[in-house]
């Protein structure tokens, strides 16, 4: 019976969200298509600034759905000064489809709309791939290691997306949404990896610097984000299903240290080993804190079944 009802809210919630997706495409669609129709400048900025309304109010409007139906409890905690005309530099640990949910639940809209970097394979999904690629989200092709190999000019290819995505935000608000690990974790990918962190994979420096790099001064802050599932990361059913019973988000505010708004990370192999190390620790420290969060949880559940 148990079984019977989870599926029918994964369900119900899987429709609802697939319908208010469907109801938002068209809104976003139509300040796409206003952007497309004006002169670059102040006119298409405000177009953007207009599709990015639209698709921030569809994703309130999915954590309000997930908020009435879904018995997830939320502890949320944001030590950070936000505002809805900023522009921050988001980064954040990644294990699960969810994560966007979890970040779009944290922040609301007390910081702009979320631009993060997709995989090129995304711009073919339905609806939404569309909806991407209008709100100016960068698409990267990711390249083997063997590939670079034979063709080193590859190297440079996401770095030169990430620049000309970051000149089209230097004049909006935004909050660009980095998952430096690059892809989600799994204890299979960090053995495969050999990564130093217990809960993390090795972040991914290049992208980062270079975005900090291309957009400069502007960005006020970045807000570190630490995204832990006690019961273990689910699958996008299983949080629609009513699984996912526990999500801590914790946010810090972190000033940027000014030499990597300017520094070269291609060229000055100082400059690199500085910024790497400087992530590493960010890392390192995360890493620390979702030990300790863990280790917590796991003593309230003792003592709550004790009790």
């Amino acid at each position: 019976m148990r079984r019977c009802g989870q599926i029918l809210l994964g369900t119900l919630m899987f429709v609802l969200l697939v319908g208010n997706t469907l109801l938002w495409a068209v809104a976003v669609y139509a300040a796409i298509g206003l952007k497309l129709l004006v002169p670059a400048g102040r006119w298409r900025d405000r177009a953007s600034r207009l599709a990015a309304y639209f698709a921030q109010r569809w994703a309130l409007i999915n954590v309000w759905v997930g908020d009435r139906l879904l018995p997830t409890r939320w502890e949320l905690r944001v030590a950070a000064q936000l505002r809805p005309d900023g522009q921050y530099l988001v980064v954040a640990n990644h294990q699960s489809w969810n994560d966007i949910h979890a970040l779009i639940k944290t922040f609301g809209s007390r910081a702009p709309f979320f631009k993060f970097f997709l995989k090129k394979e995304l711009i073919w999904v339905p609806v939404l791939g569309p909806v991407w690629w209008g709100l100016d989200y960068p698409f990267m092709q990711r390249h083997s290691r063997e590939q670079i190999q034979r063709n080193p000019a590859l190297r440079g290819q996401d770095l030169e997306t990430t620049r000309r995505a970051c000149e089209k935000y230097a004049r909006l608000p935004v909050a660009i949404l980095n998952f430096v690990e690059g892809t989600r974790f799994t204890p299979e990918k960090r053995a495969r990896q050999g990564s130093p962190y217990r809960h993390l994979l090795k972040p991914k420096a290049g992208g980062l610097a270079f975005t900090l790099s291309a957009m400069g001064e502007r960005l006020s802050h970045l807000l570190d984000v630490t995204i832990v599932y006690p019961e273990g990361a689910k699958s996008l059913w299983a949080f629609l299903a009513g699984r996912v019973r526990r999500v801590i988000v914790e946010v810090r505010g972190l000033t940027i240290p000014g030499e990597f708004f300017h520094g070269d990370y291609e060229s000055d192999p100082a400059f690199r080993r500085r910024f790497h190390q400087w992530l590493s620790d960010l890392w390192a420290a995360k890493d620390a804190r979702i030990d300790a969060l863990l280790a917590r949880s796991e003593s309230e559940s003792d003592m709550a079944r004790a009790a």
